[in-house]
């Protein structure tokens, strides 16, 4: 049976701006052994199922660099270090990127961002009757471009590989839960 492996040392590694590296020594429990581990520390992340009233998702272009690809996502980010609400860091982070507000906003799913070296969550919330509110609001390192897809043509899109950003496909899936009431908002 898996269980758990004991921490007997951490220490830190390096900062990096929008991550912490610590090093982990951890006991295995079938083996007994030691082994060593890299954990990355990142504050929670955000992203925005954004629903306008005539039913369109309101997604975002932008160039990611870790790709060297042009992505066509769903809003988000991370939340600052003073923000505790995963679904106030949404309002906002809709408003700054595209600047839309909506009503009935909530918390859809919470998924681990990538278990296996990050330690933090990406929080998935649904925003409805979303509408223009006024124009964007670029952080210094962002350059986005407003798109409106009819919600019909989203699983083809990420069929298609047209959206191949992992966590905005679980935020996808989370919207295609919901739209079949699977899962509850």
């Amino acid at each position: 049976m898996i269980q758990p492996w004991k921490t007997i040392r951490s220490a830190p590694v390096g900062d990096f701006r929008i991550f912490k590296i610590r090093s982990d020594t951890r006991v295995s429990p079938r083996t007994g052994k030691e082994h060593d581990f890299l954990i990355f520390e990142s504050v929670h992340w955000v992203n925005v199922i954004a629903i306008t009233p005539d039913q369109k998702l309101v997604m975002v272009e932008q160039y990611r660099h870790g790709s060297n690809t042009i992505e066509l996502e769903v809003p988000g980010g991370m939340m600052d270090p003073h923000e505790t609400d995963p679904v106030a860091t949404a309002v906002r982070e809709l408003h700054e990127e595209t600047g839309y507000l909506g009503e009935n906003a909530r918390l859809l799913g919470r998924v681990h961002s990538n278990p296996a070296i990050f330690a933090n969550f990406t929080y998935t919330v649904l925003i409805e009757n979303c509408r223009l509110h006024h124009g964007v609001e670029f952080d210094h390192g962002e350059d986005l471009e407003t798109r409106l897809v009819p919600l019909e043509e989203v699983p083809k899109r990420v069929a298609d590989e047209k959206i191949g950003h992992s966590l905005v496909v679980v935020a996808l899936y989370y919207l295609d839960l919901w739209q079949r009431g699977i899962k509850k908002a």
